[in-house]
């Protein structure tokens, strides 16, 4: 008798198997894919660039998209430690104040290759081409606009070289943010900072702003004429910001971004170009490990505030 019970409460239990629903799809309850945007450009323009990715995202996820174009880079990291947002494309300086924070909030999961294969990009600091400003030197007293507090080159890393060379913010006369990479230009250009910190991949033609940054996405857009700029500063490589990811998405939804991102610049060239803001190599795997200086030049600004 133990024997037939017992046959008979494995057969039920190969049979209540076999009927069993599948796992639910984490679409159905998932809502919105929210990918963040970061400040650096006016808003309109964000859009405008982003557009074809949120179509992208929304046929390969299943699921609708929307865009967030903070009005800073805290903005997008808030959102990314709140859950509020899936996916953001950072600097290494943003990615490394999310990490500080919370180490387990996101995943570095790709970055984007410039023309020639690198992984990075630099800092610039740029003037009037009238102005009479032609070095660092020069700037003694004079007034310098960082983009933003979180921006690798626009703050971060131009602020720490300058520092080890000994030119402190004291040795500007006023040093301000100028709220993104774009509004510093712009305010070069209209006089109300003599010189303004920003970014450039420094590779191509010069005349067009080189590959991509916000030199080459303003002249692209009709707001500079390089010959209205003069660099007078560059920084050393600074590492290409990153995609992360939210480590709680779904497993196929990480694995499907993955796939859109990798393959992009192959299958959608023309989103691929309006999505980095110029002519690139592709995206890229990449780790934490890659922004490691970045934690440690964060870590150090942190400490000299307090």
């Amino acid at each position: 008798m133990t024997r037939t019970i017992t046959g008979v409460a494995a057969t039920l239990a190969v049979l209540m198997t076999s009927v069993a629903p599948a796992a639910a799809d984490w679409r159905a309850d998932f809502g919105t894919y929210n990918i963040g945007i970061l400040s650096g450009e006016n808003e309109a323009d964000r859009l405008r660039r982003y557009s074809c990715l949120q179509e992208l995202t929304t046929d390969t996820l299943g699921v609708p998209v929307e865009l967030y174009p903070a009005a800073d880079y805290a903005g997008v990291m808030q959102g990314l430690l709140a859950g509020q947002l899936h996916q953001a494309g950072l600097g290494a300086s943003g990615y490394a104040g999310i990490y500080l924070q919370d180490p387990e909030a996101v995943e570095v999961v790709m970055t984007s290759a410039n023309v020639d294969g690198s992984l990075g990009y630099y800092s610039v600091i740029i003037t009037h081409a009238d102005s009479g400003i032609e070095s660092i030197e020069d700037m003694a007293g004079k007034s310098l606009a960082y983009a933003d507090a979180n921006s690798a080159s626009g703050y971060l890393f131009p602020r720490a070289e300058l520092r080890l060379a000994g030119i402190e913010d004291s040795y500007f006369g006023t040093v301000g943010f100028s709220g993104g990479h774009e509004q510093g230009v712009i305010a070069v250009l209209q006089g109300q900072y003599d010189a303004a910190a920003t970014w450039s991949s420094l590779l191509g033609e010069a005349s067009e702003g080189y590959s991509r940054g916000n030199i080459r996405r303003m002249v692209d857009n009709g707001l500079l004429n390089m010959d209205d700029i003069r660099f007078i500063w560059t920084s050393d490589l600074i590492p290409n910001g990153p995609t992360v990811l939210r480590k709680d998405l779904p497993a196929e939804a990480r694995e499907l971004v993955l796939d859109l991102f990798l393959n992009m610049k192959d299958r959608q060239p023309e989103c691929y170009e309006a999505t980095i803001g110029g002519e690139g190599g592709g995206f890229v795997e990449i780790g934490h490990e890659f922004y490691e200086t970045a934690v440690r030049l964060r870590e150090d600004e942190i400490a000299n505030s307090r």
